[in-house]
Order: C-alpha cells, then structure tokens, then sequence
C-alpha cells in the first residue's frame, strides 16, 4: 500500500469513528493525549508512517476529538527527526492535545485567586476533593496550569446549599498530567467548594519545596527570572511575605539552578513592607545582560511553627502546629504514622533523636490540623503537608525526642555520629572521651538496644568545635548528660576522631507458630507488648520480609503473605515501603491501636537452626 493510500484510509477511518477508538493511540508524550501515533495491527502496535503533506490540522483535530482529548496544540515529526527530510518524507508522527478540562479560580481580586471551578464534559462546576487529604501542594497544581504564581493557601468553603459539584482526586492531581484523569465522573451535589489563592506575579521554581526556589517574576504575561543584583534583603522580605512563607534565609544567584530567559530589566528598590514585589519602587532599566548563573534564588523559612506540649520538656509532649495562625492538636488521621516522621518533627524543634511516638485519644473532639506523613519526610516545609480542610478529632501525636544526645549522619535512627547539645549548640563528642558505659547510656537515652560498635570515622569527620569534657559513666544513668565529667576543658580533637556510634536493633521481633524461629507469624514487641503485623500500604512484598529475615539472622526470604484469621486480634501497622529502606522495624511500625483478621507471615530460608557441630582432633 502506498502512503498516500494509507495516509487517506487512516483519515477515512477517523472522520467514521464516534466514540473513542480503541485501535488508535498517542504514545510517548507528556500524557494520554500528546505522542508519537500508533494503530492496531492485530495484536501488535505500530507507529504510523505518513506524509506530512497528507496529515494536516483537520484530520489530527479530529483525533484528538475522537480521544477525548481537547483540540490539536501541535502537529510535526518526533524531536529527533532529521531537519533535512524533504515534507512529503514518511515518518512518524508527533501530535499534542489539548486537556480537555479547563480550570479557573471564580469570585476573588483576580484570575489568580477565589472557588476552584472545573470544566468537564462542557459543564462548569465547582469543585471538591473526593477524600480530606487536599493540600497546598496540590493547589499548587492549579495554580500552575492557571500560569499563576505559587500556592499561597488553600481552604474548604461552605455555601447555603446543594449543588452539583465535580469531585477531584487529590491523590492523582500531582501524578497525573491531565485533570480529566482525576475527576469523578459519577453526579455529585455538595455544599461545600475550594478557595485558592496563587500568587499574581511572582512565583518560585526549581523549587524544593513551596517556599524556596529560582525567583521569577510575571509581566505582559511573561516570567522573567530577576538578577542576583536586582533584588536586596527589603526585596526578599516582600517576596516571602507575598508568598505567606516566613522571613527569608538565603538569598543569592544560581542556587536553583540558571536561566537562559530573558531577565527582569529593572532593580528593585522595596522599603520592606510591601504587599507585592510589584508594588515596589524601581530604578528604571538597567540593561537587560545578567549571566544566566545569578539568577537569584531565595529560601524562606517555613511559616508554620510545631511545639510539643504537656511533656516533661520543650522536646517531649503533644504535638501541636500553628497554621495560618492558628494553634491546633496535629492529628495524621487514616494515615500511617512512624518514628521516621517524628524524627522530623524532633530535627524541626533542634531536638535530638526520635525516641517513641504514640497516638494518644482525649475526651472529646476538639479542632485539629491534619498532617500528611507521606509529605512531611519529602518536603522542607510543613505548610505543604497541612490539610486545608477543618476537621475535628479526639486523638493526638505524643512524641518523645531526647533533649541533649542525637546520633546524626546514620543508616537509621540508632545509628550515627554522637553530639551532645549544650547551651543550645550540638558538638560531637571525641572517641577518647566515651567509653562502653557511656555508650551504654546513650544507647538506652534513645530507646535502642545495646552498643555494639563506637569508634572514631564511623559516620564521617566534622570540623565543629567539640564536646570539651570526658564522660565519666557508671552505665546506669537514664541520660549522658547525668554523667559524671572529669572537665578536663581539652578543645582540640582531630576530626577523624568524632565518634561513631551503633546500637544493636532495638526491635523485639520474632516469627511465630512454626516448629522453626525462621518461619511464622511475624510479631514485634513494642511499648512491653507483643503484637502481630499487619500491612498499612499494601506495599509489602518480597524485599520487606528479607528485611526481617537479616534482622532475625534467618537467611534470605522465601515467602511471605498476608494470613487470614476467624478473629480479629490487635496488631501493629507496618509500611512495607519503608521497611524495604529502614535499617530497623521500629522506624516503620504505626503505634496506633488497630485491630485486624489479616497478619503477616513470613518464611525465611534457614528453616531449622544449623547445628552446633564441634570437630575434635585426636592426636595419632
């Protein structure tokens, strides 16, 4: 067949398809409706070779309406065609579409801001989000294909009454690349909405997170990144203001990364207490040549604050967050929290390790901050992990993190090079200055078990001033700092010296129910109570039970499943996902009390212990 003929046929075919076909396809784009164009050759997909002078607008625009996929963006050979070929060569084609969904934020100051709408199926609708989990991050989303700035807040909205609403899913709207791929479908009627307000002009990309990143600025519908030498300290307190981020911290050129775009022509001269970058007085051009490596960027501190309250330190108690200025309990809700998410709560309060964590219940509900723990270990702020949606709960986080010792740089949370914190400042502590029941000690401060190894190097050198005194302990002391010194005032270590220090597994785990301790229900021992597992993120999987099988010294994993029971028992949750990179189960288990019929089984390889054989020579 010629191409012509099959380029004709193909046409033929499209403009006789209603519906979706499902033997045409994009492949190999951004989304479902950008790619290279493929159709079904029997069982097989295979590219579509045409003639660019016989595939034009129309018949790509019905494709893309036939995919239910908006209107034709751009039409041409794949990026790495030769630029040489002749129009009429017969290639492979590259076709992009249009979403077709349209957003748009209705009702506030501008076109960046107010109750989020969405276009579905040629309907306009408010929209809410299908479960609670609906945070800044995923307004950010929004706000990027509005072309506005960052997220600045987010928030649940009530109205007087019912109306037809288009239910969102949050947990698709960062991964997906298209809306329409994360609308319900089904006729809803709420009377609650969203309200979004991005930032109108200016915006933090290459970011980190929410409030950190390459500044950019919008005019005339353009962003331009700003000069290193056009923005000052007024400059970047405006910035962070405008983007409800704290005070800013560092701000300087090629921090995230350079920008061929043409650059911001003025210098901004801001007194400080401005509402808006633009609201700042200018110096007029100032030439428009800036080297692509000072494009300034800028980090601001994170705006919500977290304490701990009610415990016997500021590093000890309930955790509790002020967001948008509001006190509230922190509540991780239908999610699964563990000590790796407190240990990022006690780093925040310049607290030492995480030593446990709980879900405690009070006697009534009171107004609450939802926190999600998958965001709060990726993500340099809080404020991105925070529902926005009001909720009420009676239950609360109790965290507990050492108040003067911390192990840093390690493979887990009882591991890592030694410092002692005094007078607000953390110092390593010299290998001469620690001996076995000063690790003893510092071993049982963090909740692990017992030290098995403590040398100098182990977690690599620092420069810092160090710890100027050497422990003197009994082993029996509850903290390091209780110790026994014998002042010696030395301030000079070298830095290979720092000391290093490995508790052994503090987790009290065993298999259970078979004739052999390498095989059975998997079980852990927390808070002096033993308890089965149950998986929390149907993430557990072959490489989480090889994780139990070196901790317990059974070999490599064989098996492992979920095991059903009539009765239903208390268990601990577990993260499989976590487990696959934690160096202990204590850092994966959820403390909260659950009650379930399923429990985890695992079969390790070395069923039977190895016998204890003892070869005697006799001598001839």
């Amino acid at each position: 067949m010629t191409v012509r003929a099959a380029v004709t046929g193909l046409v033929i075919y499209l403009l006789s398809v209603p519906a979706v076909p499902d033997d045409v396809r994009l492949v190999g784009g951004a989304s479902r409706c950008a790619g290279i164009l493929e159709r079904r050759d029997g069982g097989d997909w295979r590219a579509v070779n045409v003639s660019l002078s016989e595939w034009n607008l129309m018949s790509a625009e019905t494709l893309c309406r036939q995919l239910d996929c908006g209107s034709v963006l751009s039409l041409g050979p794949p990026e790495n065609s030769s630029r040489t070929d002749p129009p009429s060569y017969s290639r492979n084609l590259q076709i992009t579409c249009s979403d077709p969904d349209e957003v748009r934020l209705v009702g506030g100051s501008s076109t960046c801001s107010g109750r989020l709408e969405i276009k579905h199926h040629g309907e306009w609708r408010p929209a809410v989000p299908l479960s609670s989990y609906w945070t800044l991050k995923d307004a950010a989303v929004i706000c990027r294909r509005l072309d506005c700035g960052s997220a600045v807040s987010s928030r649940r909205i009530k109205e007087s009454s019912d109306r037809p609403v288009w239910c969102i899913n949050p947990d698709f709207v960062e991964s997906k690349s298209t809306l329409k791929e994360c609308v319900d479908t089904e006729d809803r009627s709420s009377n609650s909405g969203l309200e979004i307000t991005c930032s109108d002009s200016v915006r933090l990309v290459n970011r980190t997170g929410l409030c950190s990143g390459r500044l950019e600025v919008k005019f005339d519908q353009r962003w331009s990144p700003v000069c290193e030498e056009d923005l000052d300290l007024q400059g970047a307190q405006v910035v962070c203001r405008e983007l409800d981020c704290g005070a800013p911290s560092v701000f300087k050129g090629g921090m995230f990364g350079g920008s061929e775009a043409p650059f911001w022509t003025k210098r901004f001269q801001c007194e400080g207490h401005e509402s808006a970058l633009l609201d700042c007085p200018d110096s007029g051009l100032t030439g428009n040549t800036c080297p692509a490596a000072t494009a300034v960027g800028l980090t601001c501190s994170d705006p919500d604050e977290v304490r701990l309250v009610g415990g016997s330190s500021t590093c000890s108690g309930k955790l509790e967050i002020k967001h948008h200025g509001e006190w509230r309990p922190a509540d991780p809700s239908h999610s699964s929290w563990t000590l790796k998410d407190a240990a990022v709560i006690c780093r925040r309060l310049d607290c030492g390790s995480a030593v446990s964590s709980r879900l405690i219940e009070e006697s009534s509900d009171r107004p609450v901050w939802w926190i999600s723990p998958d965001c709060v270990e990726s993500k340099s702020t809080l404020k991105e992990c925070v529902t926005t949606v009001d909720r009420s709960s009676s239950d609360n986080l109790e965290i507990t993190c050492s108040d003067s010792v911390r192990l840093v740089n390690g493979t887990g949370l009882c591991s890592g090079r030694l410092e002692v914190k005094s007078d607000q400042r953390w110092s390593p502590v010299c290998e001469e200055d620690l001996d076995l029941q000063g690790a003893q000690v510092v071993c049982r401060e963090l909740g692990c078990g017992a030290p098995s190894v403590f040398k100098g190097g182990m977690f690599g050198g620092v420069e810092a001033p160090f710890w100027t005194k050497r422990f003197q302990c009994k082993g029996n002391e509850s903290a390091l700092l209780d110790c026994g010194g014998s002042g010696s005032g030395r301030n000079t270590c070298s830095p290979g010296k720092a000391i290093g220090l490995s508790c052994e597994n503090p987790d009290h785990i065993r298999l259970v129910g078979e004739p052999s301790r390498c095989a059975g229900t998997l079980e852990v021992k927390y808070m002096e109570e033993w308890r089965p597992l149950a998986e929390w993120d149907s993430n557990w999987d072959q490489r989480s039970a090889a994780a139990v099988c070196t901790i317990l010294k059974c070999g490599s994993a064989v098996s492992t499943r979920a095991v059903r029971h009539e009765d239903i028992r208390p268990v601990w949750g577990i993260r499989g996902s976590c487990v696959q990179t934690a160096s202990s189960l204590l850092e994966c288990l959820d403390y909260r009390f659950f009650s379930s019929h399923e429990v985890l089984e695992v079969i390790c390889s070395d069923l039977l212990e190895k016998p204890n054989i003892t070869i005697h020579q006799t001598s001839v």
